[in-house]
């Protein structure tokens, strides 16, 4: 919930941003809670993309999670355009699967001023996924986290099946 010129404002930050002509194959609907209390309605598949040997995906966000940054590789693994990312919450790579716990943590721990490292199955623009390893690196300028770095890389497929089996439990 927001509070907007002292008006309380509930379910205003529905985010209905995903189009069925967008997604490759058959896919399913649910409505996810967000960081932020924001809501959003997501389609998504069964289709994996491979991480590609040797990338790594770089981006930034300011401390609210909004990316101000991403390189090539985040463009291209998420199939969203650089104009369609910047500006917009980290959370949009959002998929189901994953339990809200394991983004409690990461808040809590980069709120904290640390590191955090974890697995995260991303949600693609297409309904897809792919799986990282995750690093988010608080930035700290004169003691003060003005925002966030997060680079992924490569998930082995033993740690892949291991949090799919876990995450499931997590629900």
């Amino acid at each position: 919930m927001y509070h907007l010129s002292n008006y309380l404002l509930e379910d205003v930050f529905m985010i209905h941003d995903m189009k069925p002509e967008d997604i490759i194959g058959a896919y399913k609907e649910t409505t996810l809670d967000l960081y932020g209390s924001i809501c959003r309605v997501v389609l998504y598949t069964d289709i994996e993309t491979p991480y590609p040997d040797g990338k790594l995906i770089v981006s930034t966000t300011d401390t609210n999670g909004i990316i101000t940054h991403v390189n090539q590789s985040f463009i291209e693994m998420s199939g969203y355009t650089e104009t369609e990312l910047i500006n917009a919450p980290h959370s949009i790579l959002r998929h189901p699967d994953m339990p809200s716990v394991a983004f409690k943590d990461l808040w809590d721990t980069v709120n904290r001023g640390e590191k955090w490292q974890g697995f995260v199955k991303n949600l693609r623009k297409d309904g897809g996924y792919y799986w990282v390893k995750a690093t988010v690196i608080p930035n700290i300028r004169n003691g003060q986290v003005m925002g966030y770095t997060s680079v992924r890389r490569k998930p082995s497929r033993t740690k892949v099946e291991e949090c799919s089996k876990l995450y499931a439990t997590m629900h």
